[in-house]
């Protein structure tokens, strides 16, 4: 039987109301599905080779509590996927899929779930590391003009808002903030920091300004960091904004460059959420290497 989708509010609607539960990391549920992600494109090598697997994994968050699905779109580019031969009409196609097939495990919850189109930086179509530096070296204008068709694309697909993720760069956060305008989606645009700064080493006040009177930004906040920094990070959004807060961190432990894996211990615990909320998040959930059972431990914990 076909599942009948639950209705839902506009999402900045909901996070007035009240917190809500994020999904976890995308890369690492699929890999524990036995996917292979050592490609340049990564996970978004599957919405053409195996998107089953992708809403398989999207199921997986849906099934620990998440109210919020983010696409597997981080890292599909027209530039990236141009580079395996496809044209602009096929990658076109396979944005379109991302939001589809989030939207069809959001579908089966009994719930209201929204699906958040993910739009990751720059950095993430030159799969060298650099996103988690910024300072590209490219102009404001070309980001934007980077930016631009992808977001387009991916609007088009009717997601409930654009996930402008994983920002290294106030830089580049600007640009990601001109290139959404009159796409008629909301957006939250999350920085990726270290302690209360960028990646690129501005500060998050700096960094957060251009969002506080733009009335498409629903939300903003930090993902892909240490949960360590995280509630400084929210104290800083929230003053700065007076936005709802998304936050999704790493599970803690760190990334070896050199030997390609993870070291260290996972710090990533649901007991700091009630300092999360105290600070202003409203949205929360996990990035790499937090999956299905960490969601459901905060979904356990989360008054949503």
């Amino acid at each position: 039987m076909t599942s009948v989708p639950v209705p839902r509010a506009p999402l900045g609607e909901a996070l007035h109301r009240g917190p809500l539960v994020l999904d976890g990391g995308m890369s690492n549920q699929l890999e524990a599905q036995g996917c292979d992600l050592t490609d340049a494109l990564w996970s978004a090598r599957l919405l053409a080779d195996d998107p089953g697997q992708i809403e398989r994994a999207h199921m997986a968050y849906v099934r620990a509590g998440a109210r919020v699905l983010i696409t597997a779109s981080y890292q599909a580019t027209f530039e990236g996927f141009g580079r395996r031969g496809l044209g602009r009409a096929e990658t076109g196609e396979l944005l379109r899929r991302s939001v589809e097939l989030a939207r069809a495990a959001a579908a089966t919850a009994e719930r209201e779930v929204w699906v958040a189109a993910s739009v990751g930086p720059y950095g993430a179509m030159l799969a060298d590391g650099s996103e988690y530096r910024g300072r590209y070296g490219v102009p404001e204008g070309e980001l934007e003009r980077f930016h631009r068709p992808r977001i387009e694309a991916l609007a088009a697909a009717g997601p409930d808002v654009l996930a402008l993720e994983t920002v290294p760069d106030a830089e580049e956060g600007r640009a990601l903030l001109r290139a959404v305008r009159g796409c008629g989606v909301p957006v939250w645009l999350t920085y990726s920091c270290s302690g209360t700064r960028t990646r690129a080493g501005q500060p998050l006040e700096e960094a957060f300004a251009p969002a506080a009177d733009d009335e498409q930004v629903i939300a903003v906040g930090v993902n892909c960091c240490a949960p360590e920094d995280v509630t400084a990070a929210v104290e800083v959004a929230a003053r700065v904004t007076g936005k709802p807060v998304v936050v999704y961190p790493n599970s803690g432990e760190g990334w070896d460059e050199r030997a390609r894996g993870w070291r260290g211990r996972s710090t990533f615990d649901p007991g700091r959420v009630d300092a999360w909320l105290a600070a202003g998040a409203r949205l929360i959930g996990g990035c790499c290497r937090v999956g299905p059972d960490r969601i459901a431990e905060l979904a356990a914990v989360v008054p949503s």
